[in-house]
């Protein structure tokens, strides 16, 4: 070999050769990452304060999301409301019409809460009867971290499934509208209705067919006057400092 064979016959590359080799690899890292950023699944909720996206994150929570994105494409979450504030805590709503009657649901899904996902300020979740595997279509936002809601070896959580990405100012404001008694609610229910106009789905990606619209309202408990053996109904009225006890502003009975 003369001094001008500069190949890499010794596994030395010339730069041009590593050129050549670097194309492929920066190819396949560009497609990688338009397929990722093809199966974000994102919704946007609607309401008369304004609007928020949430990107789900269904490696964590397939079995939530599913369900939730169910309730989503056979428009059932259009015109419920926001039925309990709690400024620096959470706001829930879905589960409730204008009208303040309990919207129908499909069944209940297992609880996903031990997926690693904490509720940490402007994270999603699913709200539930007093037992673990009862959430069907309330969904919550985080307004503030609440460890308390997450699981511990000792008690079930709440299972979160996405984040806010958009419009998280649109939740602080709904967070500190004015509370009190609304309808069948005692307490913590907007003065002024904030109302889910719609939630709709940004984008596809690998989101699943729609699920079949509900026809039947469920039967739903009073809360218990003691506290449960399992965790509470909906997330307790104020952040407490150990494990909540008896669940307050749950849905009402039908």
């Amino acid at each position: 070999m003369g001094p001008w064979d500069t190949g890499g016959f010794y596994g030395i590359e010339s730069p041009a050769m590593k050129k050549l080799t670097l194309l492929p690899a920066l190819l396949g890292l560009a497609l990688s990452f338009q397929s990722q950023a093809a199966n974000i699944e994102r919704v946007r909720v609607t309401t008369n304060f304004g609007a928020f996206v949430v990107e789900m994150q269904r490696d964590r929570a397939p079995l939530t999301i599913e369900n939730f994105l169910g309730y989503v494409k056979s428009d059932g979450y259009a015109n419920t409301l926001f039925h309990r504030v709690i400024a620096n805590f959470v706001i829930q709503g879905g589960g409730v019409g204008q009208d303040f009657k309990a919207m129908p649901t499909l069944k209940a899904i297992p609880n996903e809460a031990g997926n690693g996902l904490k509720n940490l300020r402007g994270t999603v979740g699913l709200a539930r009867a007093s037992g673990p595997h009862t959430g069907d279509r309330q969904i919550y936002v985080n307004v503030a971290d609440n460890a308390d809601l997450d699981p511990l070896p000792t008690r079930w959580g709440f299972a979160v499934f996405g984040r806010v990405v958009e419009g998280m100012e649109v939740v602080d404001r709904i967070s500190v509208s004015p509370t009190g008694a609304m309808g069948p609610f005692k307490q913590e229910s907007p003065m002024q209705p904030v109302v889910i106009q719609k939630i709709e789905l940004l984008t596809d990606g690998i989101a699943p067919p729609a699920r079949a619209t509900p026809s039947a309202v469920p039967t739903e408990a009073p809360p218990p006057t003691a506290p449960p053996a399992t965790p509470p109904a909906t997330p307790p009225a104020t952040p407490p400092a150990t494990p909540p006890g008896n669940p307050t502003g749950a849905p009402p009975p039908k």
